[in-house]
This record gives structure tokens, C-alpha cells and sequence, in this order.
């Protein structure tokens, strides 16, 4: 009864705070406002730098490509997640009804299933609790594991079970006699499932999470299908930054003592330090030439340090081994564009990834541009015209790009 009347004095409470908030007009300005504003800035001081004659006509016309490149990018973001024009009685009411709901919500989920005593699931679902503790009492719990393991001190299950009730008795966080008991447990039992869960999730608060996710992609691949604990584990997977389901090597973590020794090296060494870490990946690659995930770490990689040729070529790799779609076909179509030179027309394998890239998404503004370009460049005006026209659709009224595509539109006209 406590509880509902502090709720119901939690939602009064924040229902007088609002009051405000609703008498407020919230106006409604997209991202896309935000980025045409920037772009807008980066094409005027790229005009007075080409009138002063501090920008030769080449860097000039590279530079306007790749920000009207970012344009198209921001225009195709935005036509996806664009709220309806009318929004802004849903933005006015929409917090305030949340504000009041949630606490309504808690409340009746909470004397649905809460309860104070009521500790963590056992990692190992299958797990049986000491007879002499039932699942509501935590510390009988942790007084029978810790019996138990006094009395079998190198049975590994006990042992395994004892750092769970540590880490139970210290909210979650596995102490150092919890990561002792784990360790002797693995080394008596090696398959101990949770045991390297804990030791992983350890691992992952001390902040080591690339240590972490090796020890936890290692559990998944010898679990079995049907593990009861595998939800529990891909759920921190995720939390860590890991994927679920992939075992392959990651890319290279630099240790604590690399860290530091990099934040002393110049840009320029760093950035050597870290090409040269990717180039040990693609090494490894060699032994593992079927890895599909890693082909893609790799071209991520490369893509971040702005070599666009490798990048497209490990993607074409992992492609050869599974056909991409999704946000890696998104990215490896963005390479193929990078290496377009200013006023060019696509290569062969750009248009192959493009047109690839339009029939999954067939407004996509980079597969619209230059799929025209290439068309009008192979003399198909029409087709260039109707994917031009097609992006101007899309894009809004000011955007600073759209001068230069009607113009384009009108030459292929």
C-alpha cells in the first residue's frame, strides 16, 4: 500500500511540474536543417578561398564534390527518419504523457513481479539452489554456497557457485575473491560455463573489454545451441560492443601500455602505429581467408584511415563469401564513390555496387547521383534524367546541391 501512495505521489508531482511544458510551443527543426546550414558554410568559404587564389581549381572542385557527396548522404538520412510535418502537438503532449505513465507502469509491473529480497537469476539457468536456502533469501543463498565450498574446496561447481554468491552478495560487481573462486574453478573444469562468463564480465568492468569479448566469443562458439545461459551472454556481448555469433578474430586491441606509449607519439607516428596494426589484420588474413566478419572489420578499417581501394577490395572479399546487403553494402558502395575523381564517371564495379545498392533501396541518393553520372556518361541521357529527377524529388528546396543537379538535368535534356 506504501508503495502505491508514494507512485500515485510521484505522478502527482510530476504531473504539477509539467504543467509548464504544456503551456509551451515546441518548434520543430530536422537535422537535416543543421547539416544544410553547415554544408552551406563549407561551399561559401570554399568560394572566397578559389576567389582569393588560395585553393587551386583541382583541390577546389574535389573538395565541393566531396561536401555535395555529404549532402546527398544527409538528404537520404533525412527522407528515412523524417517526422511528419505535423509534430508538434505530438512533441508537446507525447513527454508529459511518458512522464506519467512510466511511473503508473513501474508501479503495477513492480507488484506484478518485484520484490526487494529477490537476487540475480543464476547465470546457469539449470544451476539448483543449496537445499537449505530458498530463492528469496539471499543471504541463506550465500551462507549455504559459501558452506558448500569450504567443505569441497576443489569441486569446481561448488567453487563456481561461491564466486556467484560473491558476486550477488556485492550487487554484480565480481570482487576478487569471486574472481578467485572462478579461476580455480576453470582450472579444475575448463567447460565451466560460468565461470568464464564471470571472469569475462571481470574482465569487462575493469574495463578490458577487448579481453572480455575474446573469452565470451570463445563460451559462445562451445555452447551448445540450446544453452539456457547463451541469452544472458549475447545480451552483454552487445553491451560490451561485441556482435553475437561471431568468433573470428577481432580487430587488434593495443594493451594499456600501447595506449600510453601512442598518446606520446606524434599524429604522424600514431597514425603509423595504427596503419601498421591494420596491416598485421590483413596479414592474418591469410590463415583465414573464408572469414567473412573479419573482411568486414578490415574494410571498416581501411575505410577509417581513408584507403578507400582497400577498403572496396576486402568488401569485395567478404562479398565473394556471402553476398552483402544492409548497411555493409551501404558502405562498401560509399568506397567505390570515394575513389570517383571530380567530374569522372563510376568504374565498372562502382555501377555493379551501386546498382546493387539502388534495387535494395531505390531511393538512395548516393545510388541515384551516380548511377545517373554513369548513364549520362554512357550516353543513356533519359536514364540519367529520370534518376536525377528522381533525387531532386527527394531533396529539399534548399538544399545547396540542387542548383547543380538541375543544371545537370538540363544538359541531359
Amino acid at each position: 500500500m506504501l508503495e502505491f501512495l508514494l507512485a500515485l505521489l510521484t505522478t502527482a508531482t510530476v504531473g504539477v511540474l509539467l504543467i509548464p511544458l504544456l503551456k509551451q510551443r515546441v518548434p520543430h527543426t530536422t537535422r537535416l536543417d543543421n547539416d544544410l546550414a553547415i554544408y552551406r558554410d563549407q561551399l561559401g568559404e570554399l568560394e572566397r578561398e578559389q576567389a582569393a587564389g588560395a585553393l587551386p581549381e583541382a583541390e577546389a572542385r574535389a573538395a565541393r564534390t566531396e561536401i555535395e557527396r555529404r549532402i546527398l548522404v544527409a538528404a537520404e538520412q533525412d527522407a528515412k527518419e523524417a517526422a511528419p510535418k505535423d509534430t508538434a502537438t505530438l512533441q508537446r503532449f507525447l513527454p508529459p504523457a511518458l512522464c506519467l505513465v512510466v511511473p503508473l507502469l513501474a508501479l503495477g509491473l513492480y507488484l506484478k513481479m518485484g520484490h526487494p529480497g529477490l537476487p540475480a537469476a543464476p547465470f546457469v539457468a539449470s544451476a539448483r539452489p543449496p537445499a537449505s536456502a530458498t530463492q528469496d533469501d539471499t543471504p541463506a543463498l550465500i551462507a549455504a554456497a559459501k558452506k558448500q565450498a569450504a567443505e569441497h574446496p576443489d569441486d569446481p561447481e561448488a567453487l563456481s557457485a561461491l564466486g556467484e554468491a560473491l558476486t550477488m552478495e556485492a550487487d554484480g560487481v565480481v570482487t576478487q575473491p569471486a574472481v578467485e573462486a572462478f579461476t580455480k574453478a576453470l582450472k579444475l573444469q575448463p567447460g565451466d560455463a560460468r565461470a568464464a562468463f564471470y571472469l569475462g564480465l571481470h574482465e569487462q568492468q575493469a574495463g578490458d573489454s577487448a579481453s572480455a569479448l575474446k573469452r565470451w566469443a570463445a563460451l559462445e562458439a562451445q555452447s551448445p545451441p540450446d544453452a539456457p545461459w547463451l541469452p544472458t551472454l549475447r545480451a552483454e556481448i552487445r553491451k560490451a560492443g561485441g556482435t553475437p555469433g561471431t568468433t573470428a578474430s577481432a580487430m587488434p586491441q593495443p594493451s594499456q601500455d600501447q595506449v600510453e606509449a601512442m598518446s606520446k607519439l606524434s599524429p604522424e607516428e600514431r597514425q603509423k602505429t595504427i596503419r601498421a596494426m591494420v596491416d598485421g589484420l590483413e596479414a592474418k588474413m591469410r590463415d583465414t581467408p573464408n572469414d567473412r566478419d573479419a573482411w568486414l572489420r578490415l574494410a571498416n578499417a581501411r575505410k577509417v584511415l581513408g584507403d578507400t581501394a582497400k577498403a572496396s577490395d576486402a568488401f569485395a572479399k567478404a562479398d565473394a563469401i556471402t553476398k552483402l546487403d544492409g548497411p555493409p553494402l551501404k558502405d562498401w558502395a560509399e568506397a567505390e564513390v570515394r575513389q570517383i575523381p571530380p567530374g569522372g564517371a563510376p568504374s565498372a564495379q562502382a555501377v555493379a555496387v551501386l546498382e546493387r545498392l539502388e534495387k535494395q533501396e531505390p531511393n538512395n541518393a548516393l545510388a541515384l547521383f551516380y548511377l545517373g553520372a554513369a548513364s549520362f556518361a554512357q550516353g543513356d541521357k533519359p536514364a540519367a534524367v529520370k534518376r536525377w529527377k528522381t533525387l531532386l524529388a527527394l531533396l529539399p528546396p534548399d538544399a545547396p546541391i540542387r542548383a547543380m543537379l538541375e543544371q545537370k538535368v538540363k544538359e541531359a535534356e
